[in-house]
């Protein structure tokens, strides 16, 4: 036989693959259309793993077994996502527990930031909010999501991500921790300035001050210079203390805004290495709500600790034709080697698609949680 005649052979039997898989969802919507009536789950994980072991045992060797186990899996997983969509459609879905809104009520809001006078978060914030904007500061990122937590202020603005030192994981882990969420985002550019007390030379310089990412950032400065540098919790707290120890052998790395504030001289600018350096920063807060224009949610969810366990999860992005941005990864406390994933993927809340990808993701993730849609 030709190769010729063998392609032939295989595109008669794939016309029988295909025509049997049609008639298998076929099946399968009459399944969906028994399970909306008795209200019973679509992802039934014993049932599957029996369905596995049987069609395995029918193969000839260990090549085709895997192989089959494979086909199987995409089989089912098809399965199931065409019964989330009838689901849908039937709006046997139930309702997501956010609510959609015209606007966040901006004017009355009293909002939180982490850090000083003169801190990024405090530019992002009145860039959000406007000029005039009710707010406090506070020293942490806890204290700033426990504010909004017992309700001591509306909304929290927090770093999450550099364009150059990538994300700030401690904001993940609080959004997992604490019931609030994401309504909003603010990226503003960094320009970090070499600051010190007025009349300050270069040579008087031994020690630097400024938060971890932003020495990072500087790196490249940083490393031809000869100075001690000892991370802060925030660039203002760094300038603020250069400012109060009036001490010439002292410099911090901040803000040209927190400079002016704390009267300090600006000795260099553009300290950082990347001139397109920016920071993302969230606007939080404990209310389940979402803009109605809202165009990108945020998920996390945690998977099976088994072989293809994220990949079953990120084919609902998929087979709902949403286009995923981000995913990030955290180890999960106490259990190593395991890890919570956060997605960014864009999206609105109210959109039927979203709705069938984060059921079929609700019921096959372990904690799947929403933080927030913006």
């Amino acid at each position: 036989m030709d190769l010729l005649d063998l392609r032939e052979q295989i595109d008669v039997i794939d016309a029988q693959i295909v025509e049997l898989y049609e008639k298998r969802m076929e099946v399968s919507r009459q399944v969906s259309e028994y399970k909306i009536k008795t209200g019973k789950k679509v992802f039934d994980k014993a049932r599957e793993e029996e369905k596995l072991r049987k069609v395995k045992s029918l193969t000839h060797n260990e090549f085709n077994s895997h192989g089959i186990e494979e086909l199987f899996e995409q089989i089912m997983s098809m399965s199931r996502k065409l019964q989330y969509r009838m689901l849908t459609e039937h709006g046997s879905i139930g309702r997501l527990p956010f609510i959609g809104v015209d606007n966040l009520d901006e004017g009355k809001a009293r909002v939180v930031f982490q850090g000083a006078e003169g801190a990024y978060s405090q530019a992002a914030m009145m860039q959000y909010f406007g000029d005039q904007v009710n707010s406090f500061h506070v020293e942490t990122f806890r204290d700033a999501m426990i504010a909004i937590d017992e309700g001591s202020a509306d909304f929290a603005v927090l770093p999450i991500e550099n364009s150059t030192a990538g994300i700030v994981s401690e904001i993940y882990d609080l959004l997992v921790e604490f019931e609030n969420y994401i309504v909003g985002e603010q990226i503003i550019k960094i320009e970090h300035c070499l600051m010190a007390v007025p009349g300050t030379e270069l040579s008087d310089i031994k020690t630097v001050y400024s938060h971890p990412q932003s020495l990072m950032q500087s790196s490249r400065f940083l490393n031809q210079q000869r100075w001690q540098q000892i991370s802060m919790q925030n660039n203002a707290f760094a300038a603020k203390k250069v400012a109060e120890d009036q001490d010439k052998t002292q410099a911090a790395i901040a803000s040209e805004y927190a400079a002016k504030l704390y009267g300090l001289e600006v000795l260099l600018k553009g300290v950082n290495q990347s001139s397109t350096n920016s920071t993302r920063f969230i606007i939080v807060t404990n209310q389940k709500i979402f803009l109605k224009d809202a165009k990108k949610v945020s998920i996390c969810f945690e998977v099976p600790h088994e072989s293809g366990s994220l990949y079953h999860m990120l084919s609902h992005f998929i087979y709902n034709n949403l286009n995923m941005n981000r995913i990030e990864s955290r180890p999960i406390e106490g259990r190593n080697w395991e890890y919570r994933f956060f997605i960014d993927f864009d999206g609105n809340l109210a959109d039927s698609s979203v709705k069938n990808a984060l059921r079929g993701l609700r019921e096959e993730a372990r904690n799947m949680k929403i933080l927030g849609n913006y």
